[in-house]
């Protein structure tokens, strides 16, 4: 397998540039030569290494394969046997002539191998390493995760909105406000570190780590969303940068237009900047952020030395009095005002503690990811909030909520009566600022009012203002990095097609340039918006709706990880999604859903072995173990259908019905039994299997394939129809086709044919035996078909030598692969033989199509258990049959019909199943044709023993020579049995000759007693020149329900087996249309 193409597992050998069956070609491996192991002799084997686990592509060292186990195996092989050849399949000269020392030379002294004491790899370099940023790795070695983390956290917030949380929330809530944020955040980190120790992690970021440990259903929704909600942060950080710049225009004077439309200006020319200098490249960014770090670090330590300096008369007009416990105490209490409430204030604070994952978003540049980013992020977490509950604390005790900023405020202590004032603690530190309690004079200044208290407070005014910049430019910056990173990983795994076209990358570095236009044009957008409310809650979604699949369970390595508590986590994101609103929030997780189920429906053909695998995996094994514990019932029947289709190609016809009657309610396996001795037979085997499984999922057929390797085909068959299956999901069907070359495949074949029905009768399984004038077997065209196929595709690649995609030449002539096995077979062979190809291939696709206006002629002859008639009722429930009414064919007796009929039509008004009509064949008894009889006998002539022409000796002979030739006294005892089948044919000749499908009741011969040819000419006689013809047996089984708790009359045991097959039919039915268990009452 390839995982080269974006991590996502591709078959080598399967060329995409085709439309239907995959071409597979067994690569070629290079056999590894041994070395002189710990244990003191040559082997081939090898210790345990870490370059045997890499993934390939690894940036941390190449990835070596070890020895298979068929290398291995072989070797012994050949030693016993004093051979050096290596099978010509996994041989290699090099490693054969020179490398090999063939082991009856003698020339080891231990009988070894003598070879060199290297291993080299097989050809998978690392080539096309999944490291998108190359050239920043050592860079980004030296800015860690933790740094990153503390970069983005540290955003607008803490020098803008802070102050003004805490005034609204007062200090005592405030804490809750920051308690509550890092809790959230705290938990998503333990989940985030759980899932980079579950295995190797690369670039992505929060995409990555959920679709590889999620599926591509949650990380193809969540990672649209992320990188949405990255691109939206561009903008918050670059509007809350611009709101700084002009408030400190407008300080000075200096005004464009007006304050919104300035915001506007100033934050799209800081994108565009912003956007120039991520596409100049990583390197430059990685060192940006080192000084803008110093910047922010310089900034939040002037904020401290703000406070213990003396305040100045103009600070105490604008609200800052140094530290006071009044102060401190005043703002302990909430002073929501307007709207605002305690939701609406954590909703503008909380986007804040969402950087978390900027140290996960260059996790694949990383020298140690598993131990980087859980030390990092919790690291930077503990950090960043002690630093706003710091700031926010030591302003909370130096600043008052409401301030005039007016100097002529001031007054003298004791001139004022400050108890009834609206600002006491103001007051008695001698400024009257209660003209900040009318709504007509609102005050500018104070914690409520004024955006820059941290400029007021610090102690170089100049440096808040550049820590702000820093601290929106850095995290812009971060995010607009990010988001096309993110974006062109979804977009490389292909699992929206239409986004493929962002999936391109630029330059050595494979810079997503497309995903930057895209992630600047969102942006702009949002900015033009200017509502910065509005947008840090549209962030909170996003990254809420983030963090809640990242706190799942599964089994990580972090040894602080516990799901109960990543439970509580993702409960905890998804309250706070609707305590901050509701109706986005149900509008978040609409989008949210609707992604998922397109995801799912179009299941995209990637294979990560995620946690959702092994989830269904656990189910699957847990209800099997529950069914196993409970008992049949009929109303549960489910057909389950063992097919012997040999290779799911090369019989269609068999395998579409079968999967017409299981569909997506019953188990149907296709079975091969691959015949010849297990050393030659076995390495096919193997190299069937995934190719027949994929064949059955491009195809969309909802089965199995399995195989088996014997000596025979009757022994391979029994044990599928004892060992296949688990429990009660195990076939109770066996279905093959005709065996239409009977009388000239050998007494031996013969033999092995019949044998099966008499393991499956034995093994009490159903049976169905299919039978189509055309054939089933299109193996000698399936083997046409690939040859062309190999020669299109070699003359593609002499055309298209650098490996090119053809736009139209072999991609346009596969189209249908009706048309290509109709073309093959049009013009090979004599103008006969490419007739009877043709038929061949139109009957093989004739179930797969819709089925026409027509019948389905049931002949329900015997009762067994109601799979007769149960098996073509659920075919009129499927799609492709609606069109095809049931018609029942019963036996009666001569002078009964009409009363024969409405019985059955009253039992089956009963069964509410609906038939077009019920036909009574009451002339069943009067002998066939003579012409019919002399077919027959010219049939079975060349296998009868005719015993009574020659003496005792002779035929004494002849009985031990021939044992499984038809005697005459068996001819003479299953006379009427013989006439009966070729009755039946003529009758079925006369009425069902139109019918889409007929289903006959197969007769049984008993062992010992009935001969194999006597037997396949039963069923010759009986199917022959008809249309598609299933003959059906049932395992006479049926399971006793008190379906009316009334007392009532005895009623024939015909009418019980029929009342009880009801609920087969009825359930079946109903699942079909509703899928949900009902019970019902038939009378």
């Amino acid at each position: 397998m390839d995982k080269s193409n974006g991590g996502e597992h591709v078959n080598a050998a399967y060329d995409r540039t085709l439309d239907e069956h995959p071409n597979y070609e067994e690569t070629h491996r290079t056999v590894r030569p041994s070395v002189v192991s710990a244990f003191g002799h040559d082997t081939l084997d090898r210790v345990p290494n870490i370059n045997f686990y890499r993934n390939e592509g690894s940036v941390s060292g190449h990835r070596q394969v070890r020895p298979s186990l068929q290398e291995l195996h072989n070797v012994f092989q050949m030693k016993r046997q004093g051979t050096c050849s290596i099978p010509q399949k996994r041989r290699d000269d090099t490693s054969c002539l020179s490398s090999l020392k063939c082991i009856a030379t003698g020339e080891s002294q231990n009988g070894g191998i003598s070879v060199p004491d290297t291993v080299q790899d097989d050809g998978e370099s690392s080539a096309g390493t999944p490291c998108e940023d190359l050239e920043s790795i050592d860079q980004t070695k030296a800015l860690s995760g933790s740094v990153r983390c503390m970069l983005n956290i540290w955003g607008v917030m803490l020098f803008i909105r802070l102050s003004w949380v805490f005034g609204q929330a007062g200090w005592g809530l405030g804490i809750v406000v920051i308690a509550l944020s890092c809790v959230v955040t705290t938990i998503t980190a333990l989940s985030v570190s759980a899932i980079c120790t579950n295995g190797v992690v690369r670039g992505g970021g929060a995409y990555y780590l959920i679709s590889r440990s999620l599926g591509p259903e949650f990380g193809g929704s969540i990672g649209l969303i992320f990188a949405f909600a990255n691109a939206v942060a561009v903008a918050m950080y670059v509007v809350g940068f611009a709101e700084t710049l002009v408030e400190l225009l407008e300080d000075n004077n200096a005004q464009m237009v007006d304050t919104l439309n300035d915001i506007r200006i100033i934050g799209c020319i800081t994108v565009v900047l912003l956007l120039g200098i991520s596409v100049a490249g990583m390197e430059w960014e990685a060192k940006a952020q080192i000084v803008l770090l110093v910047i922010l670090l310089l900034a939040i330590v002037n904020v401290f030395v703000g406070t213990v300096i003396p305040a100045t008369d103009s600070k105490k007009s604008q609200g800052f009095f140094n530290y006071n416990s009044k102060i401190f105490m005043e703002n302990f209490t909430p002073d929501f005002r307007g709207s605002e409430s305690f939701f609406t204030v954590f909703s503008i604070f909380f986007p804040a503690a969402t950087g978390i994952l900027a140290g996960a978003n260059i996790s694949g540049d990383l020298r140690d990811a598993q131990a980087a980013i859980p030390k990092g992020t919790l690291l930077a977490i503990l950090i960043t909030g002690v630093t706003y509950l710091a700031v926010a604390l030591v302003v909370s005790a130096t600043v008052v909520r409401d301030a005039t900023g007016n100097l002529f405020d001031n007054i003298t202590a004791g001139s004022m009566n400050c108890s009834g004032s609206s600002a006491v603690t103001a007051c008695e530190l001698g400024f009257n600022f209660t003209s900040c309690s009318d709504p007509a004079t609102p005050c500018k200044y104070g914690l409520m009012n004024n955006f820059q208290v941290m400029t007021m407070v610090s102690g170089f005014g100049p440096l808040i203002i550049a820590g702000t910049f820093s601290a929106t430019l850095s995290s812009a910056l971060a995010s607009l990095v990010s988001a096309p990173k993110i974006f062109q990983a979804l977009c490389k795994d292909n699992i929206y097609k239409i986004l493929y076209f962002f999936a391109k990358g630029h330059g050595k570095n494979n810079e997503p340039l497309r995903g930057y236009v895209l992630t600047f044009l969102i942006s702009v957008a949002f900015i033009l918006v200017t509502l910065f409310t509005t947008i840090l809650q549209i962030k909170s979604f996003s990254s809420n709706i983030s963090f809640s699949f990242f706190s799942s369970g599964w089994r990580p390595a972090y040894k602080f990880y516990n799901m109960w508590l990543s439970l509580l986590g993702a409960i905890l994101c998804c309250g706070v999604m609707f305590v901050i609103n509701w109706w986005a929030a149900l509008i978040t997780y609409a989008i949210e859903i609707l992604l998922y189920i397109y995801v799912t429906v179009k299941k995209p053909d990637v294979n990560w072995g995620s946690s959702t695998q092994a989830v269904s995996f656990v189910s699957a094994v847990s209800n099997t173990l529950s069914l196993s514990g409970v008992a049949d019932h009929v109303k549960n029947f489910r057909p389950q259908i063992l097919a012997l289709t040999a290779s799911v190609r090369t019989r269609p016809a068999l395998l579409d019905l079968a999967h017409s009657f299981s569909k997506n309610y019953g188990l149907c396996v296709a079975c091969e039994v691959f015949v010849g001795p297990r050393a030659e037979a076995l390495e096919e085997m193997n190299a069937n299997m995934e190719k027949n499984q994929m064949y059955l999922r491009k195809a969309k057929r909802k089965a199995f394939y399995t195989a088996v390797v014997y000596e025979d085909f009757r022994n391979g068959t029994m044990s599928l129809l004892q060992a296949l299956g688990l429990g009660r999901m195990k076939p109770n069907i066996l279905m093959m086709g005709f065996k239409s070359n009977w009388r000239t495949a050998g007494a031996e074949a013969v033999q092995n044919y019949v044998g099966v029905l008499h393991d499956a009768f034995d093994f009490e399984y159903g049976t169905l035996v299919l039978r189509m004038n055309e054939g089933l077997d299109v193996a000698h065209i399936v083997e046409a078909e690939d040859e062309m196929f190999k020669a299109a595709k070699e003359a593609k690649e002499e055309m298209m030598p650098n490996g090119g995609k053809a736009k139209g030449l072999f991609r346009k002539s596969r189209n249908s692969s009706q048309q290509v096995l109709t073309t093959r077979v049009s013009v090979c062979g004599p103008p006969q033989v490419v007739r009877m190809n043709e038929n061949l291939v139109e009957a093989s696709n004739l179930f797969k199509k819709k089925q026409p206006k027509g019948t389905i002629d049931v002949w329900w002859l015997f009762d067994d258990g109601g799979l007769t008639l149960l098996l073509p009722y659920i075919l009129t429930t499927r799609k492709k049959w609606k069109d095809s009414k049931l018609r029942i064919f019963i036996a009666g007796q001569p002078g009964r019909t009409e009363q024969d009929k409405q019985e059955m039509t009253s039992l089956l008004h009963k069964f509410r199943i609906n038939c077009s009509d019920i036909i009574v064949i009451d002339d069943l008894h009067i002998s066939p044709r003579s012409e019919s009889l002399k077919k027959v006998d010219d049939m079975i002539a060349p296998f009868r023993l005719n015993e009574n022409s020659k003496d005792s000796a002779q035929a004494n002979a002849l009985r031990k020579e021939f044992p499984w030739k038809i005697t005459d006294e068996e001819l003479s005892k299953f006379e009427e049995k013989t006439n009966l089948q070729v009755r039946l044919n003529e009758l079925l000749q006369e009425h069902s000759k139109a019918a889409n499908l007929i289903i006959v009741s197969m007769p049984i011969a008993r062992k010992e007693s009935v001969s194999d040819f006597l037997y396949m000419a039963w069923l010759d006689s009986l199917t022959k020149d008809l249309p598609p013809t299933l003959l059906i047996r049932g395992n006479h089984k049926t399971d006793e329900i008190n379906v009316d708790p009334k007392p009532r009359k005895p009623v024939s045991k015909l009418h019980q087996s029929l009342r009880m097959m009801s609920l087969h039919l009825l359930h079946t039915a109903k699942q079909s249309t509703h899928g949900v268990s009902m019970n019902y009452r038939v009378v």
